[in-house]
């Protein structure tokens, strides 16, 4: 806008304003005998065209009433022409070209005239402008009389001195006065409480009008938090703008101010900005006590002063929501916060207080933590866990309601709560619905027909003594959108807290299922001693499918595996038994280590099959045994060597006699259920002493670091030579795990080998004859003399004479004969064949066929192991109690 428009639009007299209408100055006859500069403007007649002639030479007769153009006429009513003309004549006037103008007019008689009307002499002056620009400037006179008297925003006027000289009705509302009774007062006089809480602005009223003053610069959207005198104890906020206000020289006459009050608008905005942030910060974890607590920490102190969650037993440890009565709901306090200052009695806790900070004394009987540092009951506690010299099994611990939290016994970490009758707890839980009682609204957490506890929103009395600004209009009662805006964070509370639940019902079921599918001991074995950590994974990530194991293999050998099965939950425990238990089943038949993953591999590969379930509908088609890893050894205590195969799994770690660290380069078969590739065996010496660690990705792998820095890790720990197993354990996981628990299982198996002595084995080679029968049970019977176990010759000279007896019979030479004096007396007859013998029961008129059935009566286990060479088959036979012992 030009500075000319500018000046044209803040001029606001009228055009018939006698200093710039067209003035015309008439005697008794109407004869012109004065002509105006504007005149001669608005009509192009100059005052010598003008002087002397009628007046009807350049203005209609009469006015134009009834015949108006329409944009003149419009709605005029009963009067000549528009409603806001009335008063003024209209005319059509014609200019000097032959134009026609809509003018309207209006006259005024001079003083005197009446005695002197001869020609000549002025007798009235007449005004004329044209009716568009009269139009125009009557509605800026109504915009103008709005503003003072029916505009919403507050207007007021302060004078160079900050004392107010003018406002309009809105302003006079606010001040519940009229303006005579304040006129003259200072800003600060009228809102002295009150402060500007927009940020780069001085914060009050006088230093803000000021600054405008100074500068001349305005501004714009400022927000005042004040209580206007029309509604004192209420905050009110206010939008504000600022401009400096001139005279015709641009001298400052003072400040105008406009308010206008947006409290309402404050707490929608409030409101929809603490529903966002229940959305960001409620159920951030599968966890019902964290997820009550950020119910508490969101809605205090915006919300309300004090906010108390109970939830059901049920929902805390996993079970089905509670429905009915009361009666078949038992509520805990798993989460209370009070602001600062604030503190309300709680009926269902009676003993309990607010401490100096608000919070209840977690000391106190009966009282609840407000930030608990217990886990709720029925939920595990992970952390490290292995054997120790009793063979403890890999569980996690759980600390449940009778978990010990002060000196003086144990204590629950959620205190019941019991709501008496008629509290609005009570009445809450009767009906199902949300109950407000003065400052006191409760809320049921609902979910599936179902109660999963309530929320108690109390607002306090008191001030902030933390010193934060309080919000505008912070009532000590609920308005209708307030309840409704907690039902909402209650509605989306019970979701999260439903989702909690279900997940530690789940994860209980999956602890449970791992308890019972991983060793819940390792039984001492003479080829190796071991030492084992399993951790489960965090509450995120839920249970995974990490295992392992140690199993007892004919010939004093020694299985050793370790094992990972994709993803979480109780279909990855499931799974992890499905693959231990086959994987014990196929070492039970002595299947080398590349073997027994190939059948492994073959049977993970079934499930991927299409299946039905039993409504002939299609089942889920992931299966989380498809890519799972596993890594199996079989260590000879006799030979001291170890052969292992891995299928995908991470290599072991090896370390020497000496301390030196190694991981060998073992073949790296296809994780299980892929297939394509064959799996390979490497077979390493490892003198006595040597440690073998077993361990999954979880242990070695973090979000922090890479499996290279992990394995460097592990290798630096285990390098220890002085250390027991179960330091080295506990070393390995405070390094590589330091919070006790990660984002994946982990499983850590160590093992340090040893060897059977000379003295006790025996073994000897024979020759496929019938005489080799009589001899091997002379050498045996010698062998067990020399170890002074005679109590065993008689079964073992009939086990040797069966055993040989087949051998010669059925296979070729030479044949080898071992004893092994162990835990149990071990007997072995290697031949050439490899047809394994099977044990049938012989009919009554059969001549043979009985040996190997009594062989089976004997012993307390038999079995064939195939070896390049031929076979082997085996016998196990218990000790004498007094050389068990």
């Amino acid at each position: 806008m030009s500075a000319a428009s500018t000046a044209e639009s803040a001029d606001f007299r009228g055009p018939l304003d006698i200093t710039r209408a067209a003035t015309v100055v008439l005697d008794a006859e109407s004869t012109v005998i004065g002509w105006s500069p504007a005149a001669s403007e608005l009509l192009g007649y100059g005052p010598s065209d003008a002087l002397g002639r009628p007046l009807t030479t350049f203005l209609s007769v009469r006015p134009a009433g009834g015949t108006l153009p329409a944009e003149a006429s419009g709605a005029a009513g009963p009067g000549p022409g528009p409603p806001s003309l009335v008063g003024n004549e209209i005319h059509v006037a014609r200019t000097r070209d032959g134009r026609e103008l809509l003018v309207a007019t209006a006259t005024c008689p001079l003083p005197g005239a009446a005695g002197a009307s001869g020609p000549g002499t002025p007798d009235r002056i007449l005004v004329a402008a044209e009716v568009e620009a009269l139009l125009h400037w009557e509605s800026r006179i109504a915009l103008l009389q709005g503003l003072a008297t029916q505009s919403p925003v507050g207007l007021a006027i302060y004078d160079t001195d900050l004392r107010l000289s003018w406002s309009n009705t809105a302003y006079e509302r606010e001040m519940g006065q009229p303006l005579a009774a304040f006129r003259g007062k200072r800003a600060e006089e009228l809102y002295g409480a009150g402060s500007f809480v927009t940020p780069g602005y001085p914060h009050t009223l006088a230093g803000v009008m000021r600054q405008v003053l100074d500068t001349g610069e305005p501004v714009l959207d400022l927000h005042f938090r004040g209580q206007p005198p029309s509604d004192p104890g209420r905050d009110h906020l206010w939008s504000c703008a600022y401009y400096r206000l001139e005279d015709a020289h641009g001298h400052a006459l003072g400040v105008c101010e406009d308010a206008f009050d947006i409290t309402d608008r404050y707490r929608v905005q409030e409101r929809l900005t603490l529903l966002v942030e229940a959305g960001r910060r409620i159920g951030t974890v599968l966890d019902v006590a964290t997820t009550a607590e950020e119910i508490a920490e969101v809605a205090v102190p915006d919300f309300a002063a004090t906010v108390r969650v109970d939830v059901t037993r049920a929902a805390v440890t996993g079970e089905t929501a509670a429905v009915g009565s009361p009666a078949d709901m038992t509520l805990l306090r798993v989460a209370e916060r009070s602001a600062p200052g604030s503190g309300t009695p709680d009926p269902g806790l009676p003993a309990s207080g607010p401490t100096e900070t608000g919070r209840p004394d977690p000391y106190r009987p009966g009282a609840s933590p407000t930030v608990t540092d217990s886990p709720d009951p029925g939920r595990p506690e992970t952390g490290p866990t292995g054997s120790g010299p009793t063979g403890s099994g890999p569980t996690a611990t759980a600390r449940g309601p009778g978990g010990t939290n002060s000196p003086g016994g144990p204590r629950q970490p959620y205190p019941p709560v019991d709501y008496p009758p008629g509290s609005p707890q009570n009445r809450s839980l009767s009906s199902g619905g949300l109950v407000l009682d003065e400052g006191t609204l409760v809320v049921p957490l609902r979910t599936g027909g179902g109660i999963l506890g309530l929320v108690t929103f109390d607002r306090g009395e008191g001030s902030d003594t933390s010193g934060r600004t309080p919000g505008p209009d912070r009532a000590t009662t609920f308005d209708n959108g307030e309840v409704a805006l907690a039902d909402e964070l209650a509605a989306r509370a019970a979701v999260c807290i439903d989702n909690a639940r279900r997940y530690t019902r789940e994860r209980t079921a999956s602890l449970a299922l791992q308890r019972q599918l991983l060793p819940h001991h390792l039984p001492p074995q003479s080829a190796v001693e071991t030492a084992y950590r399993y951790l489960p994974a965090d509450d995120v990530t839920g249970v995974g499918g990490d295992w392992f194991d140690v199993i007892p293999l004919s010939g004093t050998r020694v299985g050793l595996v370790v094992g990972d099965v994709v993803g979480h939950g109780l279909q990855a425990a499931a799974t992890m038994g499905r693959l231990r238990t086959s994987v014990r089943a196929f070492a039970q038949l002595d299947m080398a280590p590349d073997e027994l993953l190939t059948r492994l591999d073959d049977l993970v590969g079934q499930p991927a099959e299409d299946r039905s379930d039993a409504c002939g509908g299609a089942v889920e088609t992931y299966d989380v045994t498809t890519g799972a890893t596993c890594l199996y050894a079989v260590y000879d205590p006799v030979s001291r060597r170890c052969v292992m195969a891995r299928a995908g799994h991470l290599p072991p770690a090896i370390v020497g006699p000496g301390g030196e660290v190694s991981f060998p380069d073992l073949p790296a078969g296809p994780p299980l259920g892929l297939g394509g590739l064959p799996f390979e065996s490497m077979e390493i010496d490892l003198p006595v002493g040597s440690l073998l660690a077993l361990f999954t990705d979880g242990l070695v792998e973090a979000r922090d670091h890479d499996i290279g820095r992990g394995l460097d890790t592990l290798g630096q720990v285990l390098g220890d030579r002085s250390a027991s197993l179960e330091e080295l354990c506990d070393r390995a996981v405070s390094e590589l795990v330091p919070g006790g628990t990660s984002a994946d299982d982990t499983a850590l198996l160590l093992v340090r080998t040893r060897a059977l002595g000379a003295d006790r084995v025996a073994d000897w080679e024979l020759t496929a004859e019938p005489v080799s029968v009589g001899r091997a049970r002379e050498l045996a019977t010698g062998q067990l003399e020399a170890w002074g176990l005679e109590e065993l010759v008689f079964a073992t000279q009939l086990v040797v004479s069966e055993l040989v007896t087949n051998a010669v019979r059925y296979a070729g030479g030479p044949l080898g004969l071992r004893l092994i004096r162990d835990r149990t007396l071990v007997c072995e007859v290697a031949d050439t064949g490899h047809t394994s013998p099977h044990l049938r029961h012989s009919a009554a008129d059969d001549e043979g066929g009985r040996g190997l059935f009594i062989v089976a009566q004997l012993v307390q286990r038999w079995g064939t192991r195939y070896t390049p060479t031929g076979k082997t088959i085996w016998t196990e036979q218990a000790l004498p109690p007094a050389e068990a012992g």
